[in-house]
């Protein structure tokens, strides 16, 4: 915990003083005497000089619920489209699950302006990454990073085989969804009847 406590408060302090430079504080009224640089400047040196106390709550489950819980988004939408029941009238209609219902599967309708609204509420704000882009999990450092985390686990752990398998073989394990079946009948299996053109002809 201390060493969290010391890295929030360098970030924390360098992303404030870095807001004042830039001129995107307000110090209005009692701090204003903050817009004498120099006293700003003494102020946050003070403030990193203090011992700051950083509190994260054990998971009630252990760390398996924690990674079972960031496994659901790291390489997910808000929600998938076999999830989507119905558009219609500017009504979507779509399954959710009720987990102060035993989990039991309902549907909900929104007007479709309510439904993108909360849709976005799941878009990251600016200068924030995803998880699965972020530290180890970034393309760059994950091929040296994720054979280090296995030799710091242990040496006798089970590493997973990788899936070969197509995009349909994918999407059926992720989804449950097959893309072949049609989706009028839920029966019968579309086949490619014909190719698109390319866009631009090949420069050979």
């Amino acid at each position: 915990m201390q060493s969290l406590s010391k890295e929030f408060k360098k970030r924390y302090l360098g992303l404030l003083e870095k807001s004042y430079l830039n001129d995107e504080l307000f110090l209005p009224d009692k701090i204003a005497k903050y817009q004498n640089q120099r006293a700003f400047i003494d102020f946050i040196r003070s403030l990193f000089k203090i011992k700051w106390v950083t509190y994260a709550k054990r998971p009630f489950a252990g760390p398996e619920q924690v990674l079972e819980y960031l496994g659901r988004y790291t390489h997910r939408v808000a929600i998938s489209n076999n999830r989507i029941k119905s558009i219609d009238n500017n009504q979507v209609c779509f399954e959710y699950r009720d987990r102060a219902d035993e989990n039991t599967v309902k549907t909900l309708k929104l007007s479709a302006h309510e439904f993108i609204r909360r849709f976005l509420i799941h878009v990251l704000p600016e200068n924030f990454m995803k998880i699965r882009y972020f530290g180890f999990l970034s393309h760059r450092n994950k091929n040296w990073a994720v054979k280090l985390i296995r030799q710091l686990i242990g040496p006798d752990i089970i590493v997973p085989q990788k899936i070969e398998e197509t995009y349909l073989e994918m999407m059926q394990r992720l989804t449950g969804r097959d893309l072949l079946c049609c989706p009028n009948c839920k029966k019968g299996r579309m086949t490619i009847t014909k190719g698109l053109p390319k866009q631009y002809p090949d420069s050979s």
